[in-house]
């Protein structure tokens, strides 16, 4: 299995003081004061704008980010979570309402529009059988996303994404 492996600088353009990991970081104020940029070696990570893996997330890959912003984060980065390698089945059920209420739909692939496949208007709990899954508020794997790993989601509000919908879902998989 390949690692991933991650450096956070500093400053913007790679500058600065560096941080190097292969594997989670809940609190980058532990190694950088402000992280602005990352160069991801290998693998993929989710980077994150407030600690403990809360606040906007971003999906980074093989790659250089020269700057927090550009990666849509409101603050620098402060916590990455490292998204591990899964190799065969992708199967997650999403539900209208939370505590899996209302219609249900199970997914093997992935679903660029929520809507028009299913006819469902809003996603507010699933569960993550198999697989790593990134979900998108708008079609076609735009704007804000969300990192599910296999487990099961009650309630997207209760996790901080109150009012935010989820319109795309797509499997992680050939990213990395």
């Amino acid at each position: 299995m390949t690692m991933g492996k991650i450096i956070f600088y500093e400053d913007r353009n790679f500058q600065g003081r560096h941080y190097e990991t292969t594997s989670d970081c809940p609190d980058m104020s532990s190694y950088l004061n402000k992280c602005h940029s990352c160069r991801v070696e290998s693998g993929c990570f989710m980077v994150y704008d407030r600690p403990n893996y809360m606040g906007n997330q971003f999906f980074v890959r093989r790659g250089e980010y020269s700057d927090y912003q550009r990666m849509g984060m409101s603050d620098c980065i402060r916590s990455s979570r490292m998204i591990p390698m899964h190799r065969g089945q992708f199967r997650m059920r999403i539900y209208e309402r939370e505590n899996f209420g209302g219609q249900m739909h199970e997914l093997m692939d992935d679903c660029d529009n929520m809507m028009e496949r299913y006819r469902m208007s809003d996603c507010m709990s699933c569960h993550v059988m198999d697989g790593h899954w990134l979900m998108y508020e708008q079609p076609n794997y735009r704007g804000r996303m969300m990192y599910m790993r296999p487990g099961e989601y009650r309630s997207f509000r209760d996790m901080g994404f109150s009012g935010q919908k989820f319109m795309s879902m797509r499997r992680i998989m050939d990213m990395c």
